[in-house]
């Protein structure tokens, strides 16, 4: 345990990140500047074959996207190791790669409290819940514990802001030309403007 507690703490924020926008940054940056983790890494999921593509932009444009947003966060990295996994990529079989890629970090997972709901249907959650830690912040009509949790390693982020910006919003006003300039970081506006995505 002692060994555990000397490796760097690394939180992987999940997500499609389509687009990524500022609510993404503020939970990001809050997590990282008031919790013990020392980074913060934002994991972007690769289209699953298996469901209709829709509205998705492309993995590397999302990634792209995800690299230009956090240009001056020191402790903010982009992760795109699923996008060389086997699709579906599940939470567990991605921690179990990350875990053996850097042996000198302990990752650890942060969710909305939206995400409690359903986890024991998650593969292998019982291994999730007894080998890695959780930073669970705050969602509206949501509860932030459950009694799954109760023996686990979970830190509650209370005080963490609660933004409500909608990716699918952002996408819908694209679409019909209406401003999403102070949804979205400036950088990634003139990638989505200059690559015509989302119209």
């Amino acid at each position: 345990m002692e060994q555990e507690s000397k490796k760097k703490r690394i939180g992987l924020y999940f997500g499609s990140f389509n687009p990524i926008h500022h609510g993404h940054l503020i939970v990001a940056s809050h997590i990282v500047e008031h919790t013990d983790l020392d980074q913060v890494w934002i994991v972007i999921s690769p289209h699953n074959p298996f469901k209709k593509k829709s509205t998705l932009a492309s993995d590397y444009d999302r990634l792209e996207m995800v690299h230009r947003a956090i240009e001056g966060y020191e402790n903010i990295r982009a992760c795109d190791i699923e996008f060389r996994m086997e699709k579906p990529s599940y939470t567990c079989d991605t921690l179990l790669r990350l875990s053996e890629k850097y042996p000198d970090y302990h990752f650890c997972l942060i969710m909305g409290a939206d995400s409690l709901i359903g986890f024991e249907r998650w593969k292998n959650y019982e291994f999730i819940l007894k080998y890695f830690s959780f930073y669970i912040y705050p969602r509206p009509g949501y509860e932030s514990s459950s009694a799954l949790f109760e023996n686990a390693d979970v830190t509650i982020l209370n005080d963490a802001p609660q933004v409500e910006i909608s990716a699918t919003a952002i996408r819908c006003d694209i679409k019909e030309n209406r401003s999403v300039r102070a949804l979205l970081p400036p950088q990634v506006l003139d990638y989505i403007d200059k690559k015509g995505l989302y119209k």
